[in-house]
This record gives structure tokens, sequence and C-alpha cells, in this order.
């Protein structure tokens, strides 16, 4: 790994982990951690373009077909791709499927750039977790295999104790708080080759016990809000991401387009980065 690298450009693909959920911003859209990590790299390299493709509820078949040309032929510096998670949180689950699709956009995506970062996502501590950790451990099975197979980088998530305690983790029980996007972001940092910034992996102070009642009231909260109206979506066949498309894609010209800090020195947030025209 070259130590303390220059990069230039860096395209985001991938589900609602890579859009930011919930690391809600006050105008009520998301930041999340690959927009803290293209601010950071921005800060250091004048003339820095991004673009996040991502989508919430996408599966992995839907961000190869949909995502993955369209990072390719921006040919950047890094792309990040973090699917299939999506796939095994599905009651039926073909895992040969999402084997044969996550190494066509690995094969695709490794030979258009620098530098390939795939991660081994976390999961929530519980009984969710405990469910599906199989299927998610054979997923990450493939990933290290993968990236061993065409130099990418592996950010192991997964491994890291920290991100599995509950107070890492929205309401909605699927997604990170902000603290935790901030932690993901100085992992991947971390992995490009860039001197660590602060340390990701710390534990938090022991928690306070919560009484019983207030854990049933936030039971009762989670089952109203969050998992009825996704067991409600499966039922139907919807999906969070029907009609979405990434922050950085025009669906009406079928292309991604590059954001860039107005100022380089003081990038600020990448909602209020200005959008390249394609001759830039």
């Amino acid at each position: 790994m070259e130590m303390n690298a220059t990069y230039t450009s860096f395209v985001a693909i991938g589900d609602s982990f890579t859009e930011g959920m919930s690391d809600r911003l006050p105008d009520g859209s998301y930041r999340g951690w690959a927009d803290v990590l293209a601010a950071r790299l921005a800060a250091r390299t004048p003339g820095f373009r991004y673009a996040n493709l991502a989508v919430r509820g996408k599966l992995i078949g839907q961000i190869v077909d949909e995502q993955v040309g369209v990072a390719a032929a921006l040919r950047p510096d890094v792309v990040t791709l973090v699917g299939g998670l999506n796939d095994t949180l599905r009651p039926k689950c073909d895992m040969g499927m999402v084997r044969g699709r996550l190494e066509e956009a690995v094969e695709r995506l490794a030979p258009s750039c620098k530098k390939l970062v795939l991660m081994r996502s976390p999961g929530r501590n519980g009984p969710v977790m405990e469910r599906f950790r199989p299927r998610m451990e054979e997923l990450f099975v493939l990933i290290d295999e993968l990236a061993s197979r065409h130099g990418a980088e592996v950010v192991d998530l997964y491994g890291a104790p920290v991100l599995g305690d509950p107070r890492m983790w929205d309401v909605d029980r699927l997604h990170l708080t902000a603290e935790g996007h901030r932690r993901v972001a100085e992992a991947v940092w971390r992995a490009l080759g860039l001197p660590p910034e602060d340390d990701w992996l710390s534990q938090l102070a022991a928690a306070v016990p919560t009484r019983w009642g207030a854990r049933r009231v936030d039971d009762l909260r989670f089952a109203r809000e969050h998992l009825f109206p996704w067991i409600g979506r499966r039922l139907t066949g919807r999906s969070s991401g029907d009609g979405r498309s990434g922050a950085h894609f025009s669906a009406e010209l079928g292309r991604a387009f590059w954001v860039t800090p107005e100022d380089g020195g003081a990038p600020g947030p990448v909602t209020t980065w200005r959008r390249l025209d394609p001759d830039e």
C-alpha cells in the first residue's frame, strides 16, 4: 500500500449504508461516511472530484446493473463498493447469484480505478444479527477472496466490536448513527494509506442499564415505525429505493456527474459543492 497517497477522485456505490442513512443533516438530507471521506480527501487535494451513486434498498444485482458501469466509466482514482448485505437479509437468498454478481462487479471495477475498496459490513448485535450471521459471513469470505484476487483493499467493519454496539445504530436498527459513519470514514481513510486522525476502534464508555419498560417502549416504536413497514415492502415487492437515483446521477441524462468544492481549502459539506460540467 502506498502511504500518504494522493487521490484526485472518488466514486462510492452501494445501498443505504453508502448513501448515508441515518446520518441526517438539518435540511433532511443524508451525509454518511462517503461524504465525510470525500470532504477529507478534498481538503488535501486541489480540484478533487466526487460522485456518490448509492441508493437505499438496492440488491447486489441492481447495484451491478445500475451503478457499476456508470462508476467504471468515470475512471476514478478510488471506488468503494459495498453491496450484497440486503440480499442476505431477505428470507429467500440465492447466495450463488450473490456470488456471481459480486464477482462481476469487482471484475469490472478493479481495472477502471487505481484503488478499489471493499468492506465487510458492520452488524448490530442482537437476534437479527444472529439469525443472518451465517449468510453474512459467507458473503465476507467471498469479499476477502475477490480482494485478494484483484488487489483490492478490504475494510473489516464486521470485525470491529465497537460497531456492533447498539448505541452506534439509529432507532431503525439498520443504519449507523453519525458517530458510526464518522468511524467508517476513518477506517476507509486508513485503508487508503493515509495517516490516522483518531482511533476508530476505541470502545464506548460503559452503557447505563436501561429499564425494562423503556426497552419495551423502544421495541414497540421500532416495530411500528420501521419493522412493519419493512415487512410490508418485502411482501409487496417494493423497495425504499424505488424511483430514486444516486445523489450524483442524472436520471434524465442517464449518466453520473462529478461534484467539487468551491473552495478546496475549506471544502465544507458535500451538499454545498458545485456540479462539474462534462468538459471540466
